[in-house]
């Protein structure tokens, strides 16, 4: 057997690639290892299993290869080209792709402009309104074009409850040394908003805006080149990705107010709107918002559970970001009841 060690030092040689590499920078993620070539970016899933991701066997990490290709194709046409197999040949050397026995397989995409990363952009104080505009334009077409999803209203309720749930016991725990009452105070008002904005919730359902989305859309899967593309869906969970065209619009203007444009997501929304007709009731919104940010700093905070994120002060320093967040949009989304 190949061991992972032995993967990661082939995938670091610039002679391991088929095109002309003058170098290669590798980046390990929470779940993947992703390494940069001069044009091209090729990403190998780590064989681990955290709650619905399982790539702990090769066919399986395969298959979801497969899967990242195929679903990111639909925002991404021209970035996600393959599947590609690592091999080991007849004489025992492994090579990408060509004769041989798989033991393991990786994701080939067209590398992508850093600067142009929406994120980035919006660091740098070069992103603007109109890029926005771009944007909900892009998603106004894809989600016009997702067919919408069966969903029971209380299945579809059940789910902010387990997320709710799943954040306060996460955030709470003693080793994270985070604000356990501040925590539980604004769980609690979250399950009292669920409780009034049921109905809302319901008439999305039967409304069908339950899409297949993509279930992961931050700033920094979108780049704005000439020709837009959004990366990086959750290709392992298909339950992640049934969700409301709002909540992942909502999302995605969560991240421009934590990065400090909240004019850039209303701008998002607000175009969304006007090209769709569609527009939520606001306490729903504030709702998706809420829960979003909850489930983001639970998720910030899980890396110190990681030894090579243990001793960073970047995961606490975020979880507090979206803690805030979470706080503040709790409290507008209950004001808009009143």
């Amino acid at each position: 057997m190949i061991s992972l060690e032995s993967k990661l030092a082939f995938l670091r040689q610039p002679s391991s690639y088929p095109d002309p590499v003058y170098r290669v920078e590798a980046i390990e993620t929470h779940m993947s290892w992703v390494f940069l070539t001069d044009d091209h970016a090729y990403k190998l899933k780590k064989p681990v299993h955290y709650g619905p991701l399982n790539f702990r066997k090769l066919e399986a990490r395969r298959f979801f290869c497969e899967e990242e290709v195929r679903l990111n194709r639909r925002l991404a046409p021209d970035v996600y080209l393959a599947a590609v197999p690592l091999v080991i040949d007849a004489q025992h050397h492994l090579a990408l792709g060509g004769e041989g026995d798989p033991i393991d397989w990786l994701v080939k995409m067209r590398r992508l402009p850093a600067q142009r990363m929406l994120d980035y952009m919006i660091k740098a104080n070069v992103a603007q309104e109109s890029d926005m505009q771009r944007i909900a334009a892009l998603l106004a077409r894809f989600y016009r074009n997702c067919r919408p999803e069966r969903i029971d209203p209380d299945d579809y309720r059940r789910r902010f409850e387990r997320d709710i749930a799943q954040n306060e016991e996460v955030l709470c725990m003693p080793a994270f040394r985070l604000p356990t009452r501040r925590i539980e105070c604004h769980c609690a008002l979250q399950r009292a908003w669920l409780e009034r904005i049921d109905g809302l919730l319901a008439s999305r359902v039967r409304n069908e805006r339950i899409v297949e989305g993509h279930g992961d859309l931050r700033a920094e899967h979108v780049c704005l080149e000439d020709g837009l593309a959004i990366i990086d869906c959750l290709e392992f969970s298909h339950e992640l990705r049934i969700v409301d065209a709002f909540d992942e619009l909502s999302f995605l203007a969560l991240e421009c107010e934590r990065l400090g444009k909240p004019q850039f997501g209303a701008r998002l929304l607000l175009t969304y709107t006007e090209l769709t007709g569609d527009a939520p009731d606001p306490s729903v919104i504030h709702f998706y918002q809420s829960v979003r940010a909850g489930v983001r700093a639970r998720i910030a905070i899980s890396h110190l559970l990681e030894e090579q994120f243990r001793y960073s002060a970047e995961w606490p320093r975020r979880a507090m970001e979206y803690l805030q967040l979470a706080e503040a949009h709790a409290e507008a989304g209950n004001a808009t009841l009143r």
